[in-house]
């Protein structure tokens, strides 16, 4: 465990790396993209040394990292402290992400072990093909219809989120759009895994032993299917919360979610590298505790053989 461990950190220091090449490649950067209008060469070029970027990439990839221990995620563009900027964003991301997440987790478990309890059959099928579909759909196409039928045609839900003065959400109903455009994709994704890996269960001899002594249906899923598919199940619930914090970049900024989705599409946008570096490290680090999380899982259940 602790090897896997070590990879997953240098998976992101490896992430974060190609980050800082990444913004150093694209056309502008910070000290032009931050300047006031009309600003001459002089002044730019100034800004530029002032912001640290006439030197190398490397060097301030490394001064970045060597921070990074002490909590120190760096200065942003405009001068102020990265870890300030994301205090009140990152909540919220994450309080969009884990409703997601549980009700994605909730729903696959349901509709996955229904399929399966019917293999064959027109309800098997009909959530097979849905459950495709749902997860072709890109989550900014969901959002788009969301915003069109519940709000612009019927008004059942606003269109974009108001923060109150703790800069959260003034009213929980704004939630319920960005955690459903969220939500469709990964439970498609999730609801084929979870069928899958039961299916893979229903050929073993303690199943096929239990369906001979006339168990019911259910008590057979549920007692002899399920336990063995969960490392799979789990892996694929782990693999949901990257794409979860993904799409949540594209959702926040569509319904004004005051999350890191819409900080990052800033930063971008003036690149500034440190506050991109911010956000990906945070994301970075959720996204592997819980597949961390998952390999314990595994491990506790298969042992060697995991």
């Amino acid at each position: 465990m602790a090897t896997a461990v070590v990879r997953r950190a240098l998976m992101l220091v490896v992430l974060l790396a190609v980050v800082f090449a990444a913004v150093e490649v694209l056309p502008g950067d910070a000290a032009s993209a931050t300047s006031d209008r009309g600003a001459g060469a002089a002044d730019i070029a100034a800004r530029r040394h002032l912001l640290g970027l006439d030197r190398p990439v490397w060097e301030r990839f490394a001064e970045w990292m060597t921070a990074l221990p002490t909590g120190d995620l760096g200065t942003s563009a405009q001068g102020q402290k990265v870890r300030d900027l994301l205090a009140d964003p990152l909540p919220n991301t994450l309080i969009l992400g884990l409703s997601a997440f549980v009700l994605t987790v909730v729903i696959s478990l349901l509709l996955g072990c229904w399929a399966a309890a019917c293999p064959g059959r027109l309800t098997d099928r009909i959530i097979g093909h849905v459950s495709t579909a749902a997860f072709a759909l890109p989550e900014f196409v969901i959002s788009v219809v969301l915003l069109l039928v519940l709000s612009l045609w019927t008004g059942w839900l606003p269109a974009v989120t108001v923060t109150g003065s703790d800069g959260r959400p003034a009213q929980w109903t704004m939630l319920i759009m960005p955690v459903v455009a969220l939500v469709i994709p990964q439970t498609g994704w999730n609801v084929r895994i979870v069928r899958g890996a039961l299916a893979d269960q229903a050929g073993t001899p303690h199943v096929e032993a239990a369906h001979l002594d006339g168990l019911p249906i259910r008590r057979v899923l549920l007692r002899h299917q399920l336990p063995g598919a969960v490392p799979a199940i789990a892996t694929g619930f782990a693999t949901s919360t990257g794409m979860l914090l993904g799409g949540a970049v594209v959702v926040e900024t569509l319904f004004n979610y005051p999350g890191i989705g819409t900080v990052l599409a800033g930063a971008v946008a003036s690149r500034d590298t440190p506050l991109i570096a911010g956000v990906v490290v945070c994301a970075g680090a959720v996204i592997s505790l819980v597949l961390l999380a998952a390999d314990l899982i595994r491990q506790a259940i298969l042992g060697d053989r995991a």
